[in-house]
């Protein structure tokens, strides 16, 4: 009797176990560093409760966890924050346990437990009614994770700000980069130039379609608006909130077209003609002149209100694109390259930046721009954004330089995610959910002391092509959680089968459950592809909790009341034939996916 009860007692825990490491990863994104999984259940079904150890301010954190709905502020038992500053933990890390006596996140910073906190709450969204006995310890393998929103080509409410802000921080990501100014329009107030938002803020039309298409076309209204400086305030300080830091871009020395068109004098030659803010995307030649001493008295005049609008440690001064042409036949670029004894253009560019950087680090400040800030030479102090590929990184890096990198075919989230034409008009490009996933940081072309120079990693958002909240949510669901996973996670703990099979699931489950907009994935395994043979068994995975996968074998778009999948796709081809088998992911609130097209060939 009692080999029996030992023989069950046995079975049991391993049956546990087996249950334990099935739901390890806990729907978690990004995947923590350590997750060791215990044997028994904390119940959530009831609200539990908050309780503040060793903070001296836990306002913030408070006001967090009032939004939670498994959270009562009132309640003595459930939850404890305990904030020890000797704790040997690394910089923005926490640990979390769930026993049968409650929850406990530890931490030695705030920032440390509102990302413990975070954890929780996707645990929570994932497990409604009781978490499993657990401990995580968990830090993040980069200290800069950022995201990009560019509102010079469209801009977007303060409210939807904020929302994209809640993205970030809900997925660990600690820096939002503000692109503020563009050639098709200057969105943050500077009252001692009104005119950069009365003028320079608004186009006349945009372009309709592709920019190569011909003829353009334009949708002839008006567009534009900005941000004032207490809106400004108020997104920064609603970051803070969340515990991140707000990166503004003020583009210098190209990308200037809208600000010329309020200030002409600033463009290069004697007589400038007027320019209107583009209303066509792309690169212009017209540049803020890099000659005339006004063009850097308006600059630090402009930096002298962005300043105190943005206490991040980096402003971002942009550096890309910037045409050398007016500067060749410009008198006074011509002037200040032989004063300096400037080999060319390109080192007056260096000069420009240069100059801006010292400004800044008088200031206390230090700038990043984009690779093109490497030509001519780099400003000494200046932290290089790689986005031309990774080659201007690894150069900034085996420089000493600090690198964020953000290349465009891995990390610029504005291309668009599979080659179907039935995705929505982007400016081109392809960037699927698997090729972000796959991208590591830190070159292998790069020593283990140069590496040390890769301060982290981010993905841009240009909205050439994004006009609403609606389609930026589109563009960045699901692959903010690639971004977040490569951003923290430790490569080896990476796993894309767990990842896109069900943790990715699982979020665009709650994110379809709360009717938000996202790009619903393909069916899993499925391809466009051509496939030769007779008696053909595919088999697909769902990449949604709770959507179903549909198909035709017609060649007809397949919907709801069509073949529904279960355990495979079984399609016998006669020979000499062959079957158009196209398949479909329907969600619970409807959301459709591309539809993936599978030629069956007898042939």
């Amino acid at each position: 009797m009692k080999k029996t009860t030992i023989l069950i007692w046995v079975m049991s825990l391993v049956f546990i176990q087996l249950k334990a490491q099935e739901n390890a990863s806990l729907g978690i994104i990004p995947a923590p560093v350590k997750i060791n999984m215990n044997v028994g259940n904390y119940d959530v079904s009831n609200k539990i409760s908050a309780e503040f150890i060793g903070f001296n301010n836990s306002e913030n954190l408070n006001d967090f966890l009032r939004q939670l709905p498994l959270i009562d502020v009132q309640k003595k038992n459930g939850l404890k924050l305990i904030l020890d500053k000797s704790l040997p933990l690394k910089e923005e890390g926490y640990r979390l346990t769930v026993t049968k006596e409650g929850i406990i996140i530890r931490s030695s910073t705030e920032r440390g437990a509102f990302y413990g906190l975070q954890t929780l709450l996707q645990i929570l969204n994932t497990n409604q009614t009781e978490i499993p006995f657990l401990e995580i310890e968990d830090y993040p393998r980069f200290a800069y994770r950022g995201l990009h929103l560019d509102v010079g080509r469209h801009m977007f409410p303060v409210s939807f700000i904020k929302e994209y802000i809640d993205m970030l921080a809900y997925y660990k990501l600690n820096t939002f980069h503000w692109h503020l100014t563009e050639d098709q329009g200057w969105r943050i107030e500077i009252k001692k130039y009104p005119k950069l938002t009365t003028i320079g803020g608004f186009r006349d039309q945009t372009l309709i379609g592709y920019l190569r298409n011909k003829p353009k076309q334009y949708d002839n209204e008006k567009y534009g608006g900005f941000y004032t400086q207490e809106e400004v305030k108020e997104v920064v300080a609603y970051a803070a909130s969340k515990y991140i830091t707000v990166v503004p871009e003020i583009e210098m020395p190209g990308h200037a077209l809208a600000a010329l068109s309020a200030y002409p004098e600033l463009a290069c030659g004697k007589n400038p003609a007027s320019f209107k803010a583009a209303y066509e995307w792309g690169v212009f030649d017209d540049v803020f002149c890099a000659g005339k001493e006004q063009t850097f008295k308006f600059l630090q005049d402009v930096l002298d209100e962005v300043l105190p609008l943005f206490p991040s440690e980096y402003i971002h001064i942009g550096g890309d694109e910037c045409p050398k042409t007016k500067w060749k036949t410009c008198e006074f670029c011509q002037k200040r390259i032989k004063k300096e004894k400037l080999k060319d253009e390109h080192e007056l560019q260096s000069y420009f930046i240069q100059r801006i950087e010292k400004y800044l680090n008088k200031k206390g400040r230090q700038i990043i721009g984009w690779d093109e800030i490497l030509e001519g030479g780099l400003a000494p102090n200046a932290t290089v954004m790689s986005w031309r590929g990774t080659k201007g990184g690894i150069a900034a890096a085996k420089l000493s330089h600090k690198v964020i990198m953000t290349p465009g075919p891995y990390l610029y989230f504005d291309k668009q995610e599979s080659k179907s034409s039935e995705e929505p008009l982007t400016i081109g490009g392809h960037v699927p959910l698997s090729k972000v996933y796959s991208y590591n940081p830190v070159p292998d072309e790069l020593t283990k002391e140069e590496q040390k120079y890769i301060i982290g990693v981010q993905a841009n958002l240009w909205t050439e092509y994004i006009r609403t909240p609606e389609k930026v949510r589109y563009m960045i669901y699901p692959r903010i959680f690639a971004l977040s996973e490569i951003a923290w996670t430790p490569l080896e703990n990476k796993d894309w089968k767990d990842f896109s099979e069900n943790r990715v699931a699982a979020h665009l489950g709650n994110l379809d459950r709360k009717g938000s907009i996202y790009r619903v994935p393909e069916p899993i395994e499925a391809k466009d592809t051509t496939l030769i043979g007779e008696n053909f068994e595919l088999k697909y995975k769902v990449p949604v909790k709770g959507a179903a996968i549909y198909y035709t074998i017609n060649g007809k778009v397949p919907y709801d009341f069509d073949f529904k999948y279960a355990d495979a796709v079984k399609v016998s081809v006669p020979k000499g034939e062959e079957r158009i088998l196209k398949s479909v992911v329907i969600t619970p609130s409807g959301r459709r996916s591309v539809v993936v097209t599978t030629i069956l060939k007898n042939k």
